[in-house]
């Protein structure tokens, strides 16, 4: 490590902590150069740079024990699972957190640098990490009341008194962003009496002080320590809430975003072939500004999505998720999106403010209610409460319209998963999404919990009986998902660098165009459930000759083109 790069980090941290003149920055940064050099000679040369991404990516996102068999554990059934099934389909895999934990399946931990005994161990790891790239959550923002660092907090122990936010409780927090109902203050009985830390998400989620550098140098230990494990890609849980200031909304404040920008030099610098992924479930500028200058995040997740195709296949109307596919800024160099329709948190709300109106948005959440969903909500500053995100399985969320239910739920999912697989960026696809999961009631009742209708914990005989019986929905959309990724991963209209431009013909479609020197792939899909017939007379964009790519026999469009309820058509002029 050089001269030049202590300077870089050390720069980093006079933003970071520039309210804060008792840190020693350079003391800080002389640290964190220390724990990179000795990371780096323990690693092999990474990757070439320009190599960062391409068409093969396919991220599949899945729990560590969401498939079990009750004879190994859990993360050697999920293994053998994804080999059997899917090493021709998916490279990557996001292993939503493996680590012990309290509460919130995974996302309140108690030990950052342990696997759950009961999933099973780093060996476990490993070998998924041998057949795939290896997504990890970094749970920044909060750890678990059980977390030892916690423990000593609790007991006064040094440096561990620091670690936390303690905050009067007379205080005024009103301005404060807030993604759930619960109190932002949480009351703990410690051995310097009753104080109240602050707690974002729940009681059992209790932030971590990053105003204290010692927290920061933690967990830029535990960066490293999951890269070393095999992490391909870094998740940053909640990152948006990391800097706390009363009298701010404590949202994207500057800080969080040059503790992000850190983290990027980090692994510029000694981990050029990582992948840094902000998870900020907010409305699209604010989730785009983790880009910064090309400087911050690599890959943002593409929030509005969610919503915007479930909204349009509910309502068979393709405006609104037509108009913010053509307003999506361009990328900045080096960037892209991770898309995705759904995963183990609900389907936000948020990031269609300003896009959806209210009426949409509600009309949206009284139909999942009818189809078994819930609705999870945020307080206001008003002292009000308003939605956050829709709980339900995907699958079931697809099951009918407004109008009620009908008999194209299993073609209407699959057009939503073909339009998301369609986008500029790297698709990730949820496991529950994979498998056409239906709503797990019964593990809602169980845990009590409304996220738990779409985390499933299903059991390695049941779910291949399903998909070995080509009459259930389960085989039906896990065989035809399967066919559409392979398809997708030979296109090279389809690497995340390729061209984006959305075409608008009316209401009843969405048209994207992808583009690169090698091809050029057009994606429509009827959103509706009429059969649609266009003569390419007035579909004046598309060039005569173009092959349907996802017909069984790569069927050549001529005079018109027909599509049947939810049908999606790849047309290309180049076959790969």
């Amino acid at each position: 490590m050089t001269d030049a790069a202590l300077q870089r980090l050390t720069a980093r941290l006079q933003s970071i902590y520039a309210e804060l003149p008792d840190v020693d920055c350079g003391a800080v940064a002389a640290q964190i150069l220390r724990l990179m050099t000795a990371f780096q000679e323990q690693r092999s040369q990474p990757v070439a740079d320009s190599e960062r991404w391409s068409q093969q990516d396919i991220i599949l996102i899945t729990y560590g024990n969401s498939i079990q068999n009750g004879a190994d554990v859990p993360l050697q059934t999920l293994a053998q699972f994804l080999r059997q099934h899917l090493l021709d389909t998916i490279n990557a895999v996001h292993l939503l957190p493996f680590f012990p934990y309290s509460s919130d399946d995974g996302f309140s931990v108690i030990d950052y640098r342990q696997v759950n005994p009961d999933w099973g161990d780093w060996g476990d790891i490993a070998t998924l990490a041998r057949d795939f790239d290896l997504m990890m959550d970094l749970v920044i923002n909060h750890c678990s009341r059980e977390n030892l660092w916690f423990i000593d907090f609790i007991s006064n122990r040094e440096p561990y008194t620091e670690y936390f936010i303690e905050v009067d409780p007379g205080q005024d927090v009103s301005l404060v962003t807030r993604p759930r109902n619960t109190p932002l203050l949480t009351p703990v009985h410690t051995h310097r009496g009753r104080r109240h830390v602050w707690a974002t998400f729940s009681e059992d989620q209790v932030d971590l002080n990053f105003a204290n550098p010692l927290v920061l140098l933690e967990f830029i230990q535990i960066f490293l320590f999951y890269i070393e494990q095999g992490a391909r890609f870094i998740r940053l849980d909640a990152i948006a809430f990391l800097w706390k200031k009363l009298g701010t909304r404590c949202l994207h404040l500057p800080q969080t975003h040059e503790v992000v920008k850190l983290l990027r030099d980090v692994v510029d610098l000694c981990a050029p072939d990582v992948i840094i992924i902000t998870e900020t479930n907010v409305p699209v500028a604010e989730n785009l500004s983790y880009f910064g200058r090309s400087d911050e995040a690599h890959m943002v997740y593409q929030f509005g999505l969610p919503p915007l195709v479930l909204h349009a296949l509910n309502r068979g109307n393709a405006d609104f998720l037509t108009r913010w596919a053509a307003d999506i800024p361009a990328l900045p160099k080096g960037c892209t999106y991770l898309n995705f329709t759904a995963s183990h948190d609900g389907i936000g709300v948020r990031p269609v403010e300003q896009i959806l109106p209210e009426r949409e948005v509600q009309d949206l959440i009284d139909c999942m209610h009818r189809f078994g969903g819930f609705v999870s909500t945020k307080a206001n500053q008003d002292g009000s409460e308003s939605p956050y995100e829709i709980n339900i399985s995907l699958f079931d969320a697809c099951m009918g319209t407004r109008r009620g239910v009908d008999h194209f739920q299993v073609p209407r999912f699959l057009c939503a998963q073909s339009m998301m697989l369609s986008m500029q960026g790297i698709p990730a696809v949820y496991l529950h999404s994979l498998t056409a999961t239906p709503n797990d009631i019964a593990h809602v009742e169980q845990t009590g919990r409304t996220r738990s209708i779409n985390r499933k914990l299903w059991q390695l005989d049941e779910l291949e009986y399903l998909l070995s019986n080509p009459v259930t929905p389960q085989a039906e959309v896990f065989n035809e998902l399967r066919r559409l990724i392979q398809i997708r991963r030979r296109q090279p209209a389809f690497h995340p660098n390729a061209c984006q431009s959305v075409i608008h013909i009316n209401s009843d479609v969405f048209i994207l165009q992808r583009q690169c020197q090698q091809q050029q792939l057009f994606a429509i899909a009827n959103v509706t459930e009429r059969i649609l017939t266009l003569p390419l007379a007035a579909l004046g964009f598309l060039p005569s000759g173009l092959v349907d790519l996802i017909a069984p026999q790569g069927e050549a469009v001529t005079e018109q083109l027909k599509l049947a309820p939810y049908q999606v058509v790849w047309l290309t002029d180049a076959v790969f």
